[in-house]
């Protein structure tokens, strides 16, 4: 079976491509586990954020965001003093106004899934220079959300981090056209090929 050479580790990474990864997401909870995570990941890797994952659930009340958004000082020195987690401060502290800005962005839009989607009108993108191999880490689609996630508060989600979210999450599909989840993905997507 052919997959994303990305992925080819025989282990968790390849699990996460084969599980999750580029699945069409509707489910906030999940949202907000992956941006968690990728804004934990800005300097570091995606393996240890993998590897990190069951501490993370473990500081962050299993990615309840709207626990996480009543943590106070105290919530913050207990994550950095648990053993295996990132020890950084501000990571954790925009964690917390993420979930804040997150709970907001319910409010006005009756879900995080409506609102993400909007941006692609409810299609997956397929853009036909990555299946060319011209791949790049952030693009329009990347920019416009992150400016207005800015705009909205949110903290360590520049453009390339919410394009891997963009990617995680389905709304680009960016599997490599052997990949064998590039086609079954295609199939179950209402899919828009976007040519430049």
């Amino acid at each position: 079976m052919e997959r994303c050479k990305w992925c080819l580790d025989g282990g968790i990474v390849q699990k996460y491509h084969d599980e999750e990864w580029g699945n069409p997401l509707h489910d906030d909870g999940k949202h907000f586990e992956y941006l968690l995570m990728e804004a934990m990941q800005c300097g570091l890797n995606w393996t240890m954020m993998l590897k990190k994952r069951e501490i993370f659930r473990q500081c962050f009340d299993g990615f309840d965001f709207r626990k996480i958004a009543l943590y106070g000082d105290a919530d913050v020195e207990r994550i950095l003093n648990t053993e295996g987690m990132i020890r950084s401060k501000r990571k954790i502290e925009a964690i917390i106004n993420n979930a804040k800005c997150f709970l907001k962005v319910i409010d006005e839009w009756g879900s995080f899934d409506g609102y993400i989607w909007s941006f692609s009108d409810d299609q997956t993108f397929v853009y036909r220079k990555h299946q060319l191999g011209e791949g790049e880490a952030k693009n329009a689609l990347s920019d416009r959300l992150s400016l207005d996630m800015k705009k909205r508060g949110f903290k360590y989600l520049g453009s390339v981090t919410v394009y891997s979210h963009l990617q995680a999450c389905g709304i680009i599909n960016d599997h490599e056209p052997g990949c064998f989840k590039y086609e079954k993905l295609l199939r179950e997507s209402r899919v828009k090929y976007i040519e430049d």
